[in-house]
C-alpha cells in the first residue's frame, strides 16, 4: 500500500481513538509508519533527503520504544504494509500532519493521566513526535530548494 493511504488510515484510526490503550497503540503505529517511511527515503529517496531520513528513522524508532509495542494481530501493523512512497512531497506533508496530530493526542492523554508514569511516558513521546516532525519539515524544505534549483536550471537552459 502506498504511504499516503497508510498515513490517512493512521489519521482516521488516531482520530477514532478514545481510551488510553487504544490511543497509545495508534501513536505507536504512527511512529512505526514514520520509521518505515524514513527508512525507505534513506535507501531510495532523493539524495538530498537521506541524512534527514535517517534521523527521522531514529526518532520514530525512539517514539516506538518509549510507548512500547502494542499487542497487534497479524496484518495489523500498518508500517509492514508500506509498498511504495509515491510522491515524496505529498507523503512527507501528510506524515508531518500525522505526527502533529500524534503530539496533540498525547498532550490530551498526558493532561488526563492518573499515573505519573503515564504522564512522563506521554511527555517523552511528545518530544519524539515534535523532533520527528521537525525532520519532516526539514526534508520538505530541502525538496523545495531542490525543485527551485531544478526550475532555475531548466529556465536557464531554454
Amino acid at each position: 500500500m502506498d504511504a499516503v493511504r497508510l498515513i490517512l488510515a493512521s489519521r482516521r484510526a488516531l482520530a477514532g481513538s478514545v481510551e488510553e490503550p487504544q490511543l497509545m497503540a495508534e501513536a505507536w503505529q504512527a511512529y512505526a509508519l514514520a520509521q518505515a517511511i524514513g527508512s525507505r527515503l534513506a535507501v531510495s529517496g532523493p539524495p538530498e533527503l537521506r541524512g534527514e531520513a535517517l534521523g527521522l528513522t531514529e526518532l520514530a524508532g525512539s517514539g516506538c520504544g518509549i510507548l512500547g509495542a502494542p499487542p497487534l494481530g497479524v496484518g495489523d501493523l500498518r508500517a509492514a504494509q508500506l509498498t511504495e512512497l509515491g510522491d515524496a512531497h505529498d507523503s512527507l506533508t501528510r506524515l508531518g500532519g500525522l505526527l502533529g496530530e500524534v503530539g496533540i493526542a498525547l498532550v490530551g492523554l498526558a493532561s488526563a493521566a492518573d499515573e505519573e508514569s503515564t504522564y512522563w511516558q506521554c511527555m517523552e513521546a511528545i518530544d519524539a513526535a515534535d523532533e520527528a516532525r521537525d525532520r519532516v519539515l526539514e526534508m520538505l524544505r530541502r525538496l523545495a530548494v531542490r525543485d527551485q534549483v531544478l526550475a532555475e536550471r531548466d529556465a536557464a537552459a531554454s
